[in-house]
């Protein structure tokens, strides 16, 4: 599996702080921040796939209740 290397750049044209606000939500747009702390510790292969099994219950469960216009 290849790495993915992020190419962000942006460009400071007045003051520091906007820079680097726009340089936040660009990392995070792109999930590097995600990534590294995802990378930051091991994790065994059956606690993968049991967080991408919860992960996937909860986005359906979210999709269920969102499409649902009675409520229940």
């Amino acid at each position: 599996m290849a790495k993915k290397r992020a190419n962000i750049a942006v460009t400071v044209s007045g003051p520091i702080d906007k820079a680097l606000r726009q340089l936040k939500k660009k990392i995070e747009r792109e999930g590097i921040s995600r990534d590294m702390k995802k990378n930051a510790y091991f994790e065994a292969p059956t606690i993968k796939r049991r967080k991408r099994l919860i992960r996937a219950i909860k986005q359906n469960l979210m999709r269920m209740l969102t499409n649902n216009p009675h409520g229940s």
